[in-house]
């Protein structure tokens, strides 16, 4: 099973870019915020602690996600590749899904980094608000505070990624179509 994680600022495309890679590789999109909410809404034992902490206001520790991460690898073992989209977010995760492929004896790939200017961020926030039923989209300071954890804790963990595995930057703009065939062709190249 390869590993492929997908990265970037909110709105930028990655949730659409897994289900277009999803197709055309054929890897499992995994997306861990949606793991999430299924594992709480199923009450599981780790979706109840996650509850736990999330009710008092408190980040999930790591050592949670790491179990849950170990889960979705165990589940995808007879996988060509799954494709992890919203993992890691921080330096620390970082070191935590390292730690964790190295124990199932497999190795992420490649890190796919999809930049997108603010700007433009701001511009498909507003038109995903027009079109989702998610209540969080609706709220443009929501927008702004996404776009402003990522600078603050996932840009610098994408920085040390760099320093720990092989990350390569796509340039997020133009055509859907376009960007898919630009990180397919990286994918493919170190596959």
């Amino acid at each position: 099973m390869k590993i492929l994680v997908i990265t970037g600022p909110p709105y930028s495309g990655k949730g659409t870019q897994c289900e277009l890679l999803k197709h055309q590789l054929g890897f499992n999109h995994i997306s861990t915020g949606d793991r999430i909410r299924l594992e709480k809404e199923q009450k599981t034992s780790i979706g109840k602690i996650m509850s736990e902490y999330e009710e008092k206001g408190n980040l999930v520790p790591d050592s949670i996600m790491k179990d849950l991460l170990g889960e979705i690898i165990d589940e995808n073992l007879d996988a060509v590749g799954i494709i992890l989209d919203g993992y890691p977010r921080t330096e620390v995760q970082v070191d935590t899904l390292l730690d964790l492929v190295k124990e199932k004896g497999k190795e992420i790939q490649k890190v796919i980094n999809i930049e997108v200017p603010k700007e433009e961020l701001l511009i498909r926030a507003k038109k995903r608000a027009e079109t989702s039923d998610r209540k969080d989209d609706k709220d443009s300071q929501i927008h702004f505070k996404r776009i402003e954890i990522f600078e603050q804790s996932t840009r610098p963990a994408i920085e040390y990624m760099k320093k720990r595995m092989s990350v390569v930057t796509i340039d997020g703009l133009g055509q859907i179509a376009d960007i898919t065939a630009r990180i397919k062709s990286e994918v493919n190249a170190s596959l």
